[in-house]
């Protein structure tokens, strides 16, 4: 894959999809060809828990070194969050949501890809 969001976008994708197993496989395979990597596991009630996900997203992509501690990296990682939360808001809305959100970063190239099951309980 080559350095453009598209692809950077696929690396999001299959870090939100990933197992806890293969999380950490996943982040050397991916840093070898230079994209950095997070995922991180997210539930509750969605009205309850945006600013919880929204934080976790952030910290996790801190800790991984995925992002730098400034605003633009931050602001960026949380614009994204919080836009791809945004596509599941009113479908989900009131009810509990279990999933992962997984983050990948290459370049200025940044995607956020949220991975939820919606239920009742």
């Amino acid at each position: 894959m080559g350095n453009t969001s598209l692809d950077v976008a696929k690396y999001s994708v299959r870090m939100a999809i990933s197992s806890r197993e293969e999380e950490e496989e996943l982040k050397t395979e991916f840093k070898k060809k230079g994209v950095l990597v997070t995922a991180v596991n997210i539930g509750g009630n969605i009205n309850d828990s945006t600013s919880k996900i929204l934080e976790r997203a952030l910290v996790a992509s801190k800790r991984n070194g995925v992002i730098r501690e400034e605003h633009l990296h931050e602001g960026g990682v949380i614009g994204a969050t919080r836009d791809a939360l945004m596509q599941v808001w009113n479908r989900a809305s009131g009810q509990n949501v279990g999933g992962k959100v997984g983050i990948a970063r290459k370049g200025e190239h940044l995607s956020v890809c949220i991975f939820l099951s919606v239920g009742l309980l």
